[in-house]
């Protein structure tokens, strides 16, 4: 029975045989780079092609020190190195050790030139963009049924917003039918009438990527009346559909962020915003409260009743401070009449007779207080204190004065 190898073995003999060819030891392969990746390693993973074959080639991240620039996509480039078998995939790849620029490739050349023609024509100019909808309900979707771009944004999508509705138009992103799918998907998913379309696919070469650099995809995008989120490649790959389009997302699963509003987010919003509120309108029916209390304490106080009442009290205050003020007037009258009394009965002949003193009168009711005028035989009427008593004069006799 003939010697059964591992796969391993295989692997490892045909690596022994790329390594001891002479040829393969020491080679420099010119190309055009495409499918260009700088690794976080610091490794750079790319393809060199023409227009028959495609060779794949790393350059490990110690070899970098002697490139003096940054890889891209359609450059023209001599890669210096070595060719081996990696024997955990079982292919065969180049690993660099030197890379000289030499120019555009023919794809990168055309893509600049079409870039150039549409930007004249005014065809990426901020103008004709389109916003962009905050609340899609609907969104549309035109990228192939398999792959991990239709599953990214279905998963993004879904966390952000579970009741979006996602319609798919199943296209083919790649190869000479890719382009009329395309067209197709936006022109379909327009007339459907959806809020916003996601146009893209996944990361590629830029041969997997250039359906979204003809000009029937740019016109399609550009004519649609529903705003464009193109979303071809990685963060790196830039295509004719990103400039555009009304907006250009990074990725496909950046363009569901974009597309998609975070309802969560909006739901925490609208929370917060209906506490705001109640608590305003509770401030605000407090001070209303407040208000209409404050209302009617003036309507009552300004009421008739209570300013009848108001007035009474007045008036019983008045008339209560009149009695007083007159108690007090009579009272100060009275005191001052007893002492007017006191003075007169101090000086009044009754107070005199009484103490002895009489009153003299003649007939016709005159005071005498001297005795001229009266002569023996006048009759004389005296008062004391309990009576009068008549008299005549038998004789006058006068004090002399000295």
């Amino acid at each position: 029975m003939a010697k059964i190898y591992s796969v391993e073995q295989i692997n490892n003999y045909i690596k022994q045989m790329f390594n001891t060819d002479f040829v393969l030891s020491q080679v420099n392969v010119q190309g055009e780079v495409s499918n260009c990746k700088y690794h976080s390693s610091g490794h750079i993973y790319f393809t060199i092609k023409d227009n028959g074959s495609v060779l794949n080639a790393i350059m490990f991240a110690g070899n970098r020190t002697g490139l003096k620039f940054q890889m891209k996509d359609g450059m023209q480039v001599v890669v210096s190195g070595n060719i081996s078998v990696y024997e955990r995939d079982g292919k065969y790849q180049m690993y660099a050790k030197r890379i000289e620029q030499t120019g555009m490739g023919d794809l990168y050349q055309r893509f600049l030139e079409l870039k150039k023609e549409l930007e004249e024509m005014g065809m990426f100019d901020a103008l004709y963009k389109k916003p962009i909808p905050k609340y899609a309900a609907k969104i549309g979707i035109v990228t192939a049924s398999t792959g991990a771009a239709i599953q990214d944004i279905i998963n993004i999508s879904t966390r952000r917003n579970p009741y979006v509705q996602l319609v798919l138009y199943p296209a083919i992103v790649q190869g000479e039918f890719a382009v009329d799918s395309i067209c197709r998907g936006i022109n379909k998913l327009e007339e459907y009438g959806v809020d916003t379309i996601i146009v893209g696919r996944g990361g590629g070469s830029i041969e997997d990527l250039w359906a979204f650099n003809d000009v029937k995809v740019a016109n399609a995008i550009f004519e649609c009346s529903i705003p464009v989120i193109s979303a071809v490649g990685h963060e790196t790959d830039f295509t004719i559909a990103d400039f555009v389009a009304d907006m250009r997302a990074p990725t496909p699963s950046a363009a569901a962020e974009l597309a998609v509003c975070n309802i969560f987010e909006i739901l925490e919003s609208l929370a917060d915003c209906q506490s705001k509120l109640n608590t305003a309108m509770r401030n605000r029916i407090d001070f209303s409260r407040m208000t209409i209390q404050q209302y009617q304490k003036v309507i009552t106080n300004l009421s008739p009743i209570n300013m009848i009442n108001t007035r009474r009290q007045y008036l019983e205050h008045l008339s209560m401070q009149l009695n007083h003020n007159m108690e007090n007037l009579l009272t100060q009258r009275r005191n001052y009449l007893k002492t007017i009394c006191a003075s007169l009965d101090s000086l009044s002949p009754l107070a005199r007779l009484c103490s002895g003193y009489s009153y003299v009168r003649d007939i016709k009711g005159k005071t005498l207080n001297s005795v001229e005028n009266i002569n023996a035989g006048d009759r004389l009427r005296i008062s004391v204190t309990d009576g009068d008593i008549w008299t005549k004069v038998e004789t006058v006799s006068g004090i002399k004065r000295s």
